[in-house]
């Protein structure tokens, strides 16, 4: 009996060592089929049993015995993938997803709320422009975000300046200077250094575009009156990303950027380099550049690290922006008596920026940021050189606490500020020196309460050095009816300090800025938004989803500037509130593979603190926009068309302009796995300011531009190379 005892151990022993020898480690990594970037959370089932889920890079692992195995793959927006293998050894498999549609719920909104909502039960509305997008304005306007931002309803792309050109965001009808301009949740582009922020920021090195419209100060201080701009860098993922895009137009403008990614175990990185070269062009043969002479380059590395549920991330961005505009004669360096006028902006940015993200088992997390820029611009005119530089500096601490079911609080301190110097060589500056410094605790709480209803409160307390103390409260709240309906409604207040060198709808030069008047008062604001949801889908991947919302925004004491007799600027306050106050509404569809966006703005904006011309100027009171594109998978092609029109705008002297069409067409033509070739027109109609009206008056010697409410440079063609390696 013992030796059958010993026989039966061993039999069992060997079964057992076959069986573990058998073991076998299978790894997949989890990828759109249409972009080829990683899908997280996919889960693995085998046998119907799920066996592991895909992290945030798209990798899932499990083990599991040598044999024929047969897994399915499924995540929310994909068509389920079934594959079956013959397992022998550890093995890696790339699988492959397709998208069945676009659902709204699949995009989470990263920075701009501090609490990763999705954006479709977000209480405060949160338009997001992903990846994909960045992806496609990379090959079509691979230079800057401008363009696709002027795609959103309710977004104003407006050129301040023929020589430089300059341009500022308006959101509502309101100026620039109430768009607060964010970078990964930081703000760098205020004041001084703002003027040529949106020029220099490239596509390709954009995770996505967050975009509030309205009051969001709670959250992000003063500035936000109008919207804000959350612009997300890209950050790394386990699959190797290598991408090249080569540009050229009809209009002399040449691009080259390159972006690098990669993420290890510990250790990740991301790099961007970026050039663009424009030569000056005189579209309307007038003898002045409507396109100045530019020259740009854009670096971007970032170190990421990750120790024990930490992100550390390490960063620097550098940009050289050179311009040159004026007469043409100049430009091509044989000025005479009569030939002088130019302008030449030469500006660097040098921004550094220390990230710490920490997770804690529990579910919350801490976080601390700081940045510092230094932005300098060496201008040089026919009788004027200055030399203004502004150092910037942010810092924040805050946490996330998730708690209950669904429900979380954000808090949090800031500490930011800036300070502005000077110095000229032939005309007196009448503001060689500023400073700004602010120190902010904020609280936002977000209550989920009922199954389909969230309330949020957000609290805000700005000590500023020289204006004093402003309490910023805010208050939204969403419901969701049944799986088609839903209903925002939210009110918020904030401020913005007198800052001189703010944006607006015409360019000053420093030395045409008074200096601010000791007893200027910073603006007050509140505004309110109210809105409704539909949505539906139907048969295989079709959806709709329409947005009706409605604003209103009251700013007391607004700052605004009169032009004098010597052509000065001066600040003032103004008796009575100006207000904003329309309607916005919106449609996003994929019917049959077509995707379409539409979008009509009615804006009626009113200062109410001038006797006459009380309308906001440059600012359309009707506003349409769309987009329209398909895949032709087959074919490996895109075509797009998109368009815009723009009601009549009123002059500062109350005439009025015509309106007029802006219409887009692109086609995009996969070559293989890694070659994508674009071709696109921009302003297919060629619709110019100067159709209608002269851009200048005054002499060839000294002239004076007019503002501007039209694209000057016409029809725009280009084509483009994208290759990923």
């Amino acid at each position: 009996m013992k030796k059958y005892r010993i026989v039966f151990f061993v039999f069992i022993a060997v079964v057992m060592c076959i069986h573990l020898q058998a073991q076998t480690k299978v790894t997949f990594r989890v990828y759109n089929q249409s972009n080829q970037e990683a899908v997280p959370g996919v889960t693995v089932s085998v046998n119907d049993t799920i066996a592991a889920t895909a992290d945030s890079s798209g990798i899932a692992a499990l083990n599991t015995p040598a044999g024929n195995k047969i897994f399915l793959f499924s995540a929310v927006g994909y068509e389920r993938f079934v594959l079956s293998l013959q397992l022998t050894k550890d093995t890696l498999i790339a699988v492959p997803l397709k998208a069945v549609s676009k659902a709204l719920d699949e995009v989470v909104v990263i920075a701009t709320t501090r609490n990763n909502q999705p954006i479709e039960n977000a209480p405060i509305k949160v338009e997001v422009l992903g990846k994909e997008e960045m992806g496609e304005e990379n090959t079509i306007r691979p230079a800057n975000i401008a363009s696709i931002l002027g795609d959103v309803s309710g977004v104003q792309i407006q050129q301040s300046s023929a020589t430089s050109g300059n341009s500022n965001v308006r959101i509502q009808g309101l100026d620039g200077r109430y768009t607060q301009i964010l970078r990964d949740g930081m703000p760098l582009y205020d004041g001084f250094s703002g003027g040529f922020g949106i020029l220099t920021i490239p596509p390709l090195d954009l995770q996505q575009i967050e975009l509030i419209k309205g009051s969001a100060s709670t959250l992000y201080g003063g500035g936000a009156i109008g919207g804000l701009v959350n612009i997300i860098s890209r950050r790394p993922t386990a699959a190797q990303e290598a991408v090249i895009t080569l540009n050229r137009t009809i209009l002399k403008e040449t691009d080259g950027n390159t972006f690098l990614s990669k993420r290890y175990k510990n250790f990740g990185y991301t790099f961007f380099g970026g050039y663009t070269h424009q030569s000056a062009v005189d579209v309307n043969q007038d003898g002045f550049s409507d396109l100045p002479k530019l020259n740009s380059y854009t670096l971007h590395p970032r170190l990421f690290f990750y120790p024990n549920n930490t992100t550390i991330i390490l960063g620097y961005n550098g940009n050289v922006n050179n311009t040159k505009g004026g007469d043409m004669q100049v430009l091509k360096g044989n000025p005479d008596a009569v030939h002088q006028y130019f302008e030449q902006n030469n500006t660097v940015r040098h921004t550094g920026e220390l990230v710490a993200e920490h997770r804690f088992s529990n579910g919350k997390s801490l976080y601390f940021k700081n940045t510092i820029s230094d932005y300098t611009n060496n201008f040089s005119a026919t009788q004027l050189n200055y030399k203004g530089n502004q150092l910037s500096y942010y810092s924040e601490l805050s946490t996330l606490i998730p708690y209950g079911n669904k429900s979380s609080f954000v808090g949090g301190m800031n500490i930011t500020g800036d300070r502005f110097n000077a110095t000229h060589q032939n005309r007196i500056i009448p503001i060689p020196a500023l400073s700004n410094n602010t120190v902010g605790f904020f609280a936002q709480n977000t209550w989920l309460v009922k199954a389909n209803t969230t309330l949020e409160l957000g609290l805000r307390d700005d000590i500023h050095q020289k204006y004093g103390n402003f309490f910023l409260p805010r208050l939204a709240f969403f419901n969701r009816f049944n799986d088609h309906w839903a209903t925002r409604l939210g009110a918020g207040w904030g401020y913005k300090v007198p800052n001189p060198f703010t944006s607006w709808f015409i360019e000053y030069t420093i030395d045409k800025i008074a200096a601010l008047p000791a007893a200027l008062k910073p603006e007050r604001s509140i505004g309110y938004n109210a809105e409704v949801n539909y949505k539906t889908e139907w048969g295989e991947g079709n959806t709709l989803f329409i947005n009706q919302a409605f604003f209103l925004t009251q700013i007391r004491d607004p700052v605004y500037g009169t032009a004098n007799t010597d052509g000065t600027l001066s600040y003032q306050n103004g008796g009575r509130n100006l207000v904003s106050r329309g309607f916005d509404t919106y449609i996003k569809a994929t019917i049959a593979e077509w995707e379409l966006y539409a979008g009509y703005t009615y804006t009626v904006v009113t200062r109410n603190y001038l006797s006459q011309h009380q309308f906001m100027p440059l600012t359309p009171r009707n506003r349409m926009s769309f987009v329209l594109a398909h895949d032709f998978e087959d074919a490996g092609m895109m075509a797009g068309l998109e368009g815009s029109y723009n009601g009549s705008q009123k002059r500062l002297d109350g005439s009025d302009t015509p309106d007029y069409m802006f219409m887009a067409a692109v086609v995009q033509k996969h070559i293989g796995d890694h070659v994508t070739l674009v071709l696109n027109c921009e302003n297919l109609l060629n619709y110019k300011q100067s159709n209608t009206e002269v851009l200048y008056t005054g002499s060839v010697t000294d002239p004076l531009f007019k503002p501007l409410w039209a694209p000057i440079d016409g029809r725009v063609v280009n084509l483009s190379l994208r290759f990923k390696l």
